[in-house]
C-alpha cells in the first residue's frame, strides 16, 4: 500500500505576520542564552543579535547555527514524528525573524523520507505510557517497551538532535528519554514558543558537542592503536651471551609518528658472532615506514638463517624490489658483523654513510667508505663487498643514518656532514658521555644547530666494548 506523503507546514504567531524588522518578530525571536529544555525553563526569553557581528567578532549560537546549515534564508527546520499530525507546537520564529518551518510524520516510515540534511531537530511526540504498554509487534519498538520508538529514532537519526515531548504526568520516562539518548525533553502541557525555541537550540548545540567529543574520542583512541602498533614495530635487541653494550636513538621526521622510514636491528647468531644493521628508506611517508619494518624483520630472519654480507644484501634488494610501491624507491643500508671475541668486524655499504669508531684513546675516526655497492633497488645486478675491519680490544661503533648529518648548521645552507658530525660526536666523549646520554645529547646538539626539529627521520646505534 503507498505511503500518504506528509505536508509540512509553516507555524507563524498570528502577531508575527509582519515583517522581519517588525517589532512584534524581533520580541518572537529565540534567546541568545542556552535554555534547559524542561518546565522549569519557561517564560523567559531574551532578543537575540540581529544579524551578523563585525570583523573579527565572535558568531553566536544562532548565527553558527545558520552557518552550519546553509545560507540564512533557509531558516530553521524542524521535523515532529507523532501519531496524530494535529499535535499542537507553538508557532515560532527563528533568531532572524524568519518563519520556522514545521514537517510532520505519523510513523518512521514518513520520518525516514523526511529526514534530510536541512532538518535541525527532531521533535518526537511520545504517546502516553498507557498506549505504549499495549503495543503489538506490528509498531514501531518492542512490545512494552515505552522508549522504544525513541531508540528507533536514534538509530535513524544519529547526527540529528532530538527533543522529546510527553506530558508533566510522565516526567520519570521524559528523564529515561535523556537517559536513551534525547538531547532534552519537554513538557506538552506547558510548552510555549518561547521555550521550544530555546530548547531546540540547545538540543542542536548539545548535540554538536556530543558528536564532536565523540570525533575526538575516536580519535584518540585511533592515537593510541597507532602509537601502540609503531612501539611494536621498533626492534628489540637478542645480545643475551654477549658483553657488547647497545644504545640506540630514534627520531621520525613526520609530525606526532613514532616510526619513520629509518630502521635498524642487532642480534646475536648462536656462533657468538653479533649482527647489526641500520638502513632508511627514501622517504618520510607511512608507506616508508612499513617498508623499513619489512627489510628489517627480512634482515633479522635471513640473518638467523645464516646469510651474511653480498648474499644477504642480493635477497634484501629483492624483498625490496617486490614490497616497494614503485621502482623509484630505493633503501640505503650498512651492516655489520662482529667477531665473537669482539675484535674483528665484517662491513658492508650499500649505498649508507660509513660508520663512526672510537678506539680507547684514540680520536673517533670514520671506517672507510670505499668498495661500498649502491643503494638497495637501484641495479639489478649489483655486489656488496664485505671488507675486514679491526676494531681491537676496547671501542665505541656508532652507526648512524643521513638525518644526523644533513642537518644545517645556522642560518645558512651549510650542513653539518660527516666531518661535524665526528668533531661533535668527539666533543660528548671527551666530556666522559657514553651510551643512550651520548647519543642523546649527540642528536640534540644537531637538532639545536639546524635551529629546530629536524624535517629528515634520525636512527643512531651504538655499541661499546669496554
Amino acid at each position: 500500500m503507498p505511503v500518504p506523503v506528509p505536508h509540512q507546514r509553516t507555524v507563524v504567531l498570528p502577531h508575527q505576520a509582519g515583517p522581519a524588522d517588525d517589532a512584534c518578530a524581533d520580541t518572537a525571536r529565540v534567546a541568545d542564552a542556552p535554555g534547559a529544555g524542561d518546565a522549569t525553563a519557561q517564560g523567559t526569553s531574551a532578543p537575540a543579535p540581529q544579524g551578523f557581528p563585525e570583523p573579527g567578532q565572535p558568531l553566536s549560537a544562532e548565527q553558527r547555527l545558520s552557518a552550519e546549515h546553509g545560507p540564512l534564508h533557509q531558516g530553521l527546520t524542524l521535523l515532529l514524528i507523532g501519531e496524530d499530525p494535529n499535535s499542537h507546537v507553538p508557532e515560532m520564529w527563528d533568531w532572524a525573524g524568519r518563519k520556522v518551518r514545521l514537517r510532520t510524520a505519523r510513523n518512521l516510515t514518513e520520518a525516514e523520507r523526511l529526514l534530510t540534511d536541512d532538518v535541525h531537530c527532531i521533535l518526537l511526540d511520545l504517546p502516553p505510557a498507557e498506549r505504549t504498554a499495549d503495543r503489538d509487534s506490528g509498531d514501531a519498538g518492542a512490545p512494552g517497551d515505552e522508549l522504544g520508538i525513541l531508540r528507533d529514532v536514534l538509530r535513524m537519526a544519529t547526527s540529528h538532535a532530538v527533543l522529546v515531548l510527553t506530558y508533566e504526568t510522565d516526567a520519570e520516562r521524559a528523564a529515561d528519554a535523556v537517559r536513551v539518548g534525547a538531547q532534552d525533553y519537554l513538557f506538552r502541557d506547558e510548552l510555549d514558543g518561547a521555550v521550544l525555541s530555546r530548547a531546540v537550540r540547545y538540543a542542536v548545540e548539545r548535540k554538536r558537542a556530543d558528536l564532536a567529543q565523540r570525533q575526538l574520542t575516536e580519535s584518540r583512541m585511533l592515537a593510541q592503536e597507532n602509537a601502540r602498533l609503531e612501539r611494536g614495530l621498533l626492534p628489540t635487541p637478542l645480545l643475551d651471551g654477549s658483553d657488547l653494550r647497545f644504545a640506540a636513538c630514534y627520531r621520525p621526521g613526520r609530525s606526532r609518528a613514532l616510526l619513520g622510514g629509518d630502521f635498524y636491528d642487532t642480534v646475536r647468531t648462536p656462533d657468538g658472532t653479533v649482527h647489526a644493521m641500520i638502513g632508511d628508506v627514501c622517504g618520510h611517508g607511512p608507506d616508508e615506514a612499513a617498508l623499513g619494518v619489512e627489510l628489517r624483520i627480512a634482515w633479522r630472519a635471513l640473518t638467523f638463517a645464516g646469510l651474511c654480507g653480498d648474499e644477504l644484501l642480493a635477497t634484501l634488494q629483492k624483498v625490496l624490489e617486490h614490497e616497494r610501491a614503485d621502482d623509484e624507491i630505493f633503501a640505503t643500508l650498512c651492516t655489520v658483523d662482529i667477531s665473537a671475541d669482539g675484535r674483528r668486524a665484517g662491513l658492508c655499504l650499500a649505498g649508507h654513510p660509513a660508520p663512526l669508531l672510537a678506539r680507547a684513546g684514540e680520536h673517533p675516526q670514520l671506517l672507510p667508505y670505499e668498495f661500498g655497492g649502491p643503494a638497495l633497488g637501484l641495479l639489478p645486478h649489483a655486489r656488496w663487498p664485505r671488507r675486514q675491519v679491526e676494531l681491537g680490544g676496547s671501542w665505541s661503533l656508532m652507526m648512524y643514518t643521513d638525518g644526523l648529518i644533513e642537518g644545517r648548521i645556522g642560518k645558512g645552507n651549510q650542513r653539518l656532514g660527516q666531518e661535524g658530525m665526528t668533531e661533535l660526536v668527539s666533543r660528548q666523549m671527551a666530556a666522559g658521555l657514553s651510551g643512550e646520554e651520548l647519543l642523546d645529547a649527540s642528536v640534540r646538539e644537531v637538532r639545536d644547530l639546524n635551529g629546530g626539529e629536524l624535517t629528515d627521520d634520525v636512527a643512531v646505534l651504538l655499541l661499546d666494548r669496554r
